[in-house]
């Protein structure tokens, strides 16, 4: 899954919590949200919208991290599932350091078998690293040579 398609996947699915999610998904939208923020932070000091009291932030970035809430905590609860845990157990992240360790740790996790969840986004059952195709071959037409 590419970087556009991840994120277009995410805002789809807004609040679908149910399902499942790659891990490339997961973490080009984590890419995104960051890339957003820090986007609508440079806006906010441009526009001159920023908290006078707050070190970095304003308007603008907080009704964007508003919006983008919720489909962060859809993919998070997808990318639990495809490691076939509850989306509950997003909530450890609520515990400093070692609740958010163990949330990077699993969502890093490769994607189970079919599972209570759904089949395997990425379509293999046996979860083994060597069930990717190979690459093209070159010459194919595809990286135009």
């Amino acid at each position: 899954m590419d970087f556009m398609t991840a994120v277009r996947t995410c805002l789809s699915k807004y609040v679908g919590f149910s399902g499942r999610a790659r891990r490339s998904e997961y973490w080009y939208f984590a890419l995104f949200t960051f890339l957003v923020g820090i986007v609508t932070s440079i806006l906010d000091v441009v526009l001159g919208t920023d908290y006078e009291s707050a070190a970095s932030g304003g308007l603008i970035n907080t009704l964007v991290s508003l919006a983008l809430f919720l489909p962060s905590l859809a993919v998070g609860v997808r990318r639990l599932h495809d490691t076939d845990r509850s989306g509950w157990w997003i909530l450890i992240g609520i515990i400093p350091i070692i609740g958010w360790i163990l949330l990077i740790v699993w969502f890093c996790t490769d994607s189970k078998p079919d599972n209570q969840y759904g089949p395997n986004p990425k379509g293999q059952t046996s979860g083994a690293a060597g069930d990717y195709p190979p690459p093209p071959a070159y010459g194919s037409g595809q990286y135009g040579g």
